[in-house]
């Protein structure tokens, strides 16, 4: 039987801990994939510990920020795909050192106190790869970042005055801060995190509330009914009604340091290593993928905020006050991680797993490939997993949701289904073929 010890991981949206002093130890084994793959893994530990830290949900805007371009520094000398925004003429050189110097330059301007770290593992990382400072594909990826950052600027992503704190009403069926059980992440009655995020321009949709998700069901019915008496069985604090196994997987998506931000990020990079052979392609599925997990954070939180339903931990407290006679209220119910500080419809984990695993699909034009992730959780007792279709993973975040007791089936469903149709977006509309 497993315990849960602390609720340092809290949820895949948290905000994450400040970096501290940068060591470059932990960039020492890069140069061992090519240069996309390499600053995708360079820029996913930049982020994720980002000093001062940056809320999840906009470390996926800012890794969308850093693939795009990336992505068009490398398709202006390789000229595989159509460019996304930035068009180059007579670019030459290594697409390498074009890759390097493009998420070098987009790093350094999002997080000014870690340049220094940057640029040292920027100039090792070229030594390394045996490029000099000054080969032609450094100004290309120069101009693609300076391109991509000015297209970006001041896109509110993170306003320098955010707007007076959100936190919904005490009213039957609306989100209202929550009270954490465990540990902080977050404090006791936080208000929503980042609650503009859903009016943020898209990367590629024409707005957040493109593809927003129907009204959730209603609480009288029978859906509702349903699935409220899931979550309370199976997301309670103690073990419950889940299985062992179904522990073991909520534990092994309970997060490092509170994300899956990570998790992600390396789970496509190890699905590219092993099926990509060539940097042009590499380039347009880190790009495909982060865009479209970018617009889905956008286009969940959109959803969020505009239907502002309550948390499973509210409702199951407040069941005999819901008007539905079948919710048996339990006023001392606490659930497996503490509640993430935003309303439940729908997931934001959700989403970013639908989108992930769409655009991987949708790359190799299968959803039938054997890949392995692994778990950010040191209390995990299994740490890696492996699946024989990318829906697989999606599926598993669904129920994963629901082990932890922060969300309702309909509202986990409801986000995969946006993030899938997201990524069908983004591979109709990016990065075609010339």
């Amino acid at each position: 039987m497993y315990r849960v010890r602390s609720n340092r991981w809290l949820d895949s949206f948290t905000i994450l801990p400040p970096l501290g002093v940068r060591s470059l130890l932990g960039w020492s084994h890069i140069a061992h994939a090519d240069a996309v793959l390499d600053w995708n893994a360079i820029a996913a530990d930049t982020v994720s510990k980002a000093a001062p830290p940056r809320p999840v949900p906009v470390s996926f805007l800012d890794m969308a920020v850093v693939q795009a371009a990336v992505y068009d520094a490398v398709e202006a000398i390789g000229g595989k795909f159509k460019p996304y925004q930035v068009q180059i003429s007579g670019a030459s050189g290594s697409a390498e050192a074009a890759a390097a110097k493009a998420a070098h330059d987009v790093l350094i301007n999002i997080f000014q106190p870690q340049a220094a770290a940057l640029d040292t593992a920027y100039r090792d990382y070229l030594a390394k790869k045996g490029l000099a400072e000054d080969n032609p594909g450094v100004a290309v990826g120069q101009k693609a970042a300076a391109e991509i950052l000015a297209l970006r600027a001041n896109d509110g992503r993170l306003p320098n005055a955010p707007p007076p704190p959100f936190t919904g009403e005490n009213a039957t069926g609306v989100w209202r801060p929550t009270t954490s059980y465990q540990p902080p992440p977050p404090p006791s009655g936080a208000p929503m995190l980042v609650p503009w995020l859903g009016t943020v321009p898209c990367f590629t949709l024409q707005s957040g509330d493109q593809f927003r998700a129907k009204p959730p069901t209603a609480l009288s019915s029978q859906q509702y009914t349903a699935e409220y008496n899931e979550v309370k069985a199976l997301g309670a604090q103690s073990e419950g009604a889940r299985t062992p196994e179904q522990t073991e997987l909520a534990y092994f998506y309970a997060g490092r340091s509170g994300s899956n931000f990570v998790l992600w990020h390396r789970a496509l990079r190890d699905v590219a290593a092993a099926r990509v052979n060539n940097i042009d392609d590499s380039a347009r599925l880190l790009a495909l993928a982060n865009l479209a997990m970018a617009d889905a954070v956008i286009t969940v939180w959109d959803s969020k905020k505009y239907y502002v339903l309550w948390r499973p931990v509210t409702a199951i407290q407040e069941g005999e006050n819901d008007g539905n006679a079948a919710t048996a209220g339990d006023p001392s119910w606490q659930p497996f991680l503490n509640t993430p500080p935003y309303p439940d419809y729908p997931s934001g984990a959700n989403g970013v797993t639908g989108a992930l695993t769409r655009s991987l699909a949708l790359f190799f034009g299968k959803d039938d490939m054997t890949f392995t992730v692994t778990s950010d959780y040191s209390e995990a007792p299994k740490k890696t997993r492996s699946y024989n279709r990318f829906s697989d993973m999606a599926s598993d975040m669904v129920n994963v949701r629901i082990y932890h007791g922060i969300h309702f089936r309909f509202a986990d469903e409801a986000s995969r289904e946006q993030g899938t149709k997201v990524a069908d977006w983004v591979f109709g509309h990016v990065a075609t073929a010339r």
